[in-house]
């Protein structure tokens, strides 16, 4: 799941959400603070991977300078928890679970308060 995770950070700081996008599986379910902001959605909640490429574009020109640094990388049992540094500078953790073809099936990405 390192490889994973890896490749995950790449695609984010090198701002590529076609690649970004290869992660995910067509059914993906993401939650995030951030979502409830950008998106104006108080459930924080996108299902979809169309819908989540859309929300991530409008992240990536939210945030032109986003860039991830990866500190720790928690296995689990079909999923993983990846802790990292996020936008302006906040620390995050994600926990993804994935299916069994490796792509990201969900998400609940959580943030540290500033």
């Amino acid at each position: 799941m390192n490889h994973l995770a890896e490749a995950w950070v790449q695609a984010w700081n090198n701002h590529d959400l076609d690649a970004i996008m290869e992660h995910y599986a067509d059914d993906i379910v993401f939650y995030s603070p951030i979502i409830q902001r950008l998106n104006n959605d108080p459930t924080g909640r996108i299902t979809g991977k169309a819908a989540l490429r859309a929300y991530f574009e409008k992240g990536l020109v939210a945030f032109p300078d986003l860039h991830f640094d990866l500190y720790h990388v928690l296995e689990g049992v079909d999923s993983m928890v990846l802790y990292y540094k996020s936008i302006n500078n906040r620390l995050a953790a994600e926990t993804m679970v994935v299916d069994g073809n490796g792509k990201v099936k969900e998400v609940r990405a959580h943030y540290k308060e500033q």
